[in-house]
């Protein structure tokens, strides 16, 4: 997603030399200014006699699979524009300067829409008069409205049919008067590491609307860390790495394969490490095959229901020593779990017997080394399995049968909210 007040401040490296010379910037691009005494244009003496430099007439045909892929996806990718309310008048800047703050000065109206940012869609489904297009939770997340910009340039509004923050993915619907084609979905699981792919999309906004960029499957399944807004790491996702480049803007875009299908769904790139260093070409998308699984039931239900055990928890690397002892009753040789903090009243979790300061050491056979292994555990079932649970209950162990069938919810607590 592309933040819209960031959009177009690019700085072309090529004319640094022209910039440090004088270069006036207009809209981020740096230009050369020849407004000074020489025109520029003088002869050199004896230059006139061989300015007869040609264009050649030749042309190349040159067609390729990756242009034909393009071609016949191009007009599915949209843009998005998330579009929010301004909360109060934007007269800050006036009474700094000294000018007129009144109501009647030139400020923006309270709960006036403006652009907030901008993001990438492609139009998936058709039916009637309605077409289904699939971005990122992400790229609509806030919106007070959303305005689709089209391949063709035609502007229409939408509306969310559903959203999932687990996955960073959204389902809109727009008319579909002016829509002709839709794209298609491959197997995410049969792509190859080093096969060629396309990203779409419309990075650092809609002005640069339908950019394409190529490159290859870098991993098939690669594990990133996923964090809730407060920054604290709730689980991993499983995405496609690829290095074909992924700016802010093509968020919700497509990935395609050279068959024209879409493979994945654009969603973060790896700007940095913890260290700070820089880094490129790795950007990352949600696989087809689970970005298919998650739009069916938003179109269905609005929204996706998952499995849950029904607590609250945090890791027990949180709990200091002294109350792993007196509080949790653990014997030494257990260093890694989850900590239940809190059970919900007839969850899944309180009818296998789990009990407030419990230590879940194990689920479904996963030894429990970190507390986002339970979401991703859990993530794998669907209501009504049945896994095996192992924790300790005032230090002694124990195992269960949790029956996963109650749209239960977890949560992931600080040591400080005991």
């Amino acid at each position: 997603m592309a933040q819209k007040n960031g959009i177009g401040k690019i700085i072309a490296t090529a004319v640094i030399a022209g910039a440090l010379g004088g270069g006036i910037t207009y809209g981020g691009i740096s230009y050369f200014d020849n407004s000074n005494s020489s025109t520029g244009t003088e002869l050199i003496s004896g230059s006139n006699k061989n300015g007869n430099t040609k264009v050649s007439n030749m042309k190349v045909n040159l067609s390729t699979q990756a242009e034909k892929a393009f071609n016949a996806t191009k007009s599915t990718v949209v843009s998005v524009i998330n579009l929010q309310r301004e909360s109060q008048s934007d007269n800050t800047l006036a009474g700094i300067l000294g000018g007129d703050t009144s109501s009647s000065s030139k400020s923006k109206k309270s709960g006036e829409l403006e652009a907030s940012s901008e993001g990438s869609g492609v139009i998936y489904k058709k039916s009637g008069n309605t077409a289904y297009i699939v971005t990122n939770n992400h790229v609509v997340s806030g919106a007070s409205a959303l305005e689709i910009i089209l391949s063709d340039g035609s502007k229409v509004s939408a509306k969310i049919v559903g959203k999932d923050a687990v996955t960073d993915l959204a389902v809109i619907k727009i008319s579909s008067n002016k829509v002709n084609k839709v794209a298609t979905f491959g197997d995410s699981d049969n792509i190859k590491v080093a096969e060629p792919v396309l990203a779409i999309g419309s990075p650092l906004g809609s002005q640069y609307a339908t950019s394409v960029t190529q490159g290859i499957i870098s991993a098939k399944k690669r594990e990133v860390p996923q964090t809730s807004e407060s920054g604290q790491q709730i689980g991993n996702a499983t995405v496609i790495q690829t290095d074909a480049a992924i700016n802010p803007g093509n968020s919700g875009g497509p990935l395609i394969n050279l068959a024209g299908q879409v493979v994945g769904i654009n969603s973060m790139k790896l700007a940095s490490d913890q260290q700070g260093t820089s880094v490129e070409g790795m950007g990352f998308a949600i696989p087809s095959n689970e970005v298919v699984t998650i739009i069916n039931q938003l179109i269905k239900n609005g929204q996706v229901v998952r499995p849950a055990l029904g607590i609250g928890y945090t890791d027990l690397s949180n709990i200091s020593e002294e109350q792993q002892r007196s509080v949790l009753k653990l014997p030494k040789s257990v260093t890694q779990g989850a900590v239940v903090l809190q059970v919900n009243a007839n969850s899944p979790a309180k009818r296998a017997g789990i009990a407030k300061y419990d230590v879940i050491t194990s689920l479904d056979g996963t030894k429990i080394t970190e507390q986002s292994q339970l979401r991703d555990i859990l993530y794998k079932h669907k209501i009504g399995d049945k896994i095996s649970v192992t924790y300790y209950h005032k230090g002694e162990k124990k195992t269960s049968t949790i029956t996963l069938n109650q749209k239960a919810t977890n949560k992931v607590l600080s040591e400080a909210s005991k």
